[in-house]
């Protein structure tokens, strides 16, 4: 294992991907923070000059928000680490070379898990101070406190840490499944960036939606930071997300069905 793990990180690290990637999520990230962190402030604060009642947002819980941005819509690009893990092989054909060195799969497959966990907390790492980095900057330039020294806000920020492993895994459970690499990388972002976001805003116009909403991937993530743009946005409770302790579960869940599936699919077939 020892062995299959070092040729994993050594295979990631030969490539240009992974700083790629993480200068795209640095980009990404700070942009979303900093209009985020602009906008909801400004309603919240339009809102509360207008008298309007109901408000079930504090100015703490807008702040967890914001630096939970990085987990809550910057989690596709550990996802995509995770997938490129196994899809690379296949679409450069390095799987036969690396099944000849260790030929048993499912240490193969393992290995890629685990070697995925802490490139998954570096990308976690990076995305979140990028956040919070411009996110606080963004409520003090409009003159609003940043929540940094509040324990509740510090626990969404090392959660959201945290998120980037458990995704970078649901990532490789990704490419096992569809180790094409075209396919699986375009199905993630049509998933993640439009067909889920669609599903959760549109199953608060049911009763039972929002209850099933809550079992999708990127709800389980918010529910593991116990922060949500999408609550933010709505207007629902905090309270309305799981327990961190389901959501980091139901990511776990989703890692293992997917990499189960490529198990006993992609890496049991003949592989030329």
């Amino acid at each position: 294992m020892r062995t299959a793990l070092v040729s994993e990180y050594r295979k990631f690290f030969s490539t240009r991907m992974w700083w790629i990637l993480l200068l795209c999520m640095v980009g990404y990230m700070a942009f979303l923070a900093a209009v985020f962190g602009w906008s909801l402030t400004f309603a919240a604060g339009e809102a509360a000059d207008a008298g309007v009642e109901g408000e079930v947002f504090s100015a703490s819980q807008l702040a967890q928000t914001i630096y939970g941005l990085s987990a809550t819509l910057g989690y596709v690009f550990p996802v995509i680490v995770g997938a490129l893990a196994v899809t690379g092989e296949f679409r450069h054909q390095t799987i036969t070379p690396t099944l000849l060195a260790e030929p048993r799969r499912s240490v193969v497959l393992l290995a890629k898990f685990f070697s995925s966990i802490p490139l998954g907390l570096v990308y976690g790492i990076v995305g979140t101070v990028t956040t919070v980095g411009a996110g606080a900057g963004m409520l003090a330039l409009n003159g609003n406190a940043t929540f940094l020294g509040e324990p509740e806000v510090l626990r969404t920020v090392g959660l959201s840490v945290l998120a980037g492993a458990l995704w970078a895994l649901v990532g490789v459970g990704l490419g096992a499944a569809l180790p094409n690499q075209v396919v699986a990388i375009v199905l993630l972002l049509v998933f993640t960036q439009f067909v889920e976001p669609m599903v959760r805003i549109l199953a608060t116009l049911v009763d039972w939606g929002a209850t099933v909403a809550q079992f999708l991937p990127g709800a389980a993530g918010d529910s593991l930071i116990g922060a949500s743009f999408y609550n933010a946005i709505g207007g629902a409770e905090a309270g309305d997300l799981l327990p961190w302790w389901q959501g980091t579960l139901i990511l776990l869940a989703y890692a293992a069905v997917l990499g189960l599936v490529g198990r006993v699919t992609t890496f049991r077939k003949d592989i030329t």
